[in-house]
């Protein structure tokens, strides 16, 4: 065989999208497992109900911190611990497809550091925009803020290049207006818990933290304004 055939699918994408998606997956396969009864007894089964408790994002929480101003380290991690619980196991998978195919294309042109934080920022972000706009009690999980961020980031890298170009700046946001219209859609056939309001900020988040995180990113964009 050649090495062309033996060469890992993973070798190209980023070690640190790899890891968040692996992190990712792992949970989630532990709450299986614990589930079926294949690791940590009769107790197991509860795993995921019990790191819901602990780790999920609530807007309880959150105004609790600013209310009594302790910003406790148990309730402030919840603004990133949720980003890594997911409802069920396509809930994870699709949030790791998902993170491997934007962060991958995001890695590409950003540092290991720089991706990262356009990952968890934008988590972090979304959290609180959905505790000030959508104040539900229902706990918020699941990786999709940051994968907004990711989006947000590579629609600003499109943006920076069809300008470049002289092509229609607008195309660049063609991907979440695909997938706003999507979750439109859904949140009129199903209750929506008001997580799309996480999503939308973490992509605007994503977005604006690549002028400052991308290599030449401020000085392209005050080029760009120079030259109207």
């Amino acid at each position: 065989m050649s090495e062309e055939q033996n060469v890992s699918p993973f070798n190209a994408v980023p070690p640190v999208v790899v890891a968040l998606a692996v992190f990712i997956l792992g949970i989630e396969c532990l709450f299986y497992l614990g589930a079926k009864g294949y690791v940590g007894g009769p107790t197991a089964v509860g795993w995921r109900l019990q790191a819901f408790h602990q780790f999920a994002f609530t807007s309880e929480t959150f105004f609790l911190m600013v209310q009594t101003d302790r910003w406790l380290p148990e309730y402030m991690i919840r603004l990133v611990s949720y980003l890594f619980l997911h409802g069920n196991f396509v809930h994870a998978a699709f949030a790791a497809v998902m993170v491997l195919a934007l962060g991958n294309m995001v890695g590409e042109v950003f540092s290991a550091v720089a991706t990262l934080i356009v990952f968890v920022v934008p988590g972090i972000v979304g959290a609180v925009v959905f505790a000030l706009v959508w104040p539900s009690p229902v706990g918020l999980v699941g990786a999709y803020p940051g994968v907004y961020g990711f989006i947000g980031a590579f629609s600003f890298l499109l943006w920076v290049r069809l300008r470049s170009t002289g092509d229609n700046q607008m195309r660049a946001f063609t991907l979440i207006g695909g997938l706003m219209f999507i979750q439109l859609v859904f949140g009129l056939l199903f209750e929506s818990n008001g997580d799309w309001v996480a999503d939308v900020a973490g992509f605007a988040t994503g977005f604006g933290l690549s002028c400052f995180l991308v290599p030449g990113g401020w000085a392209r964009i005050r080029e760009m304004i120079r030259r109207g």
